[in-house]
């Protein structure tokens, strides 16, 4: 079964629960792992070199001067 497909079967299990205590405690397990995953895609990101640090400034630059801002 594919990503969306699970996805669908999913809602449609959500949406026949009748308990408000298991609609909040999937809410907070959302809540939960999203905040999860902005952190892994934080950890995923680089720091830029000193030396493209400066060619970005160098074009930054160029840019203003020819009025591509």
């Amino acid at each position: 079964m594919d990503l969306q497909s699970r996805k669908i079967n999913f809602v449609q299990e959500f949406l026949s629960i009748q308990s408000e205590e298991v609609v909040s405690r999937l809410e907070k397990f959302l809540k939960k792992e999203k905040e999860k995953e902005k952190f892994v895609e934080a950890e995923k990101l680089q720091p830029m070199t000193i030396e493209d640090f400066n060619k970005r400034i160098d074009q930054s630059m160029e840019d203003s001067k020819n009025n591509r801002i």
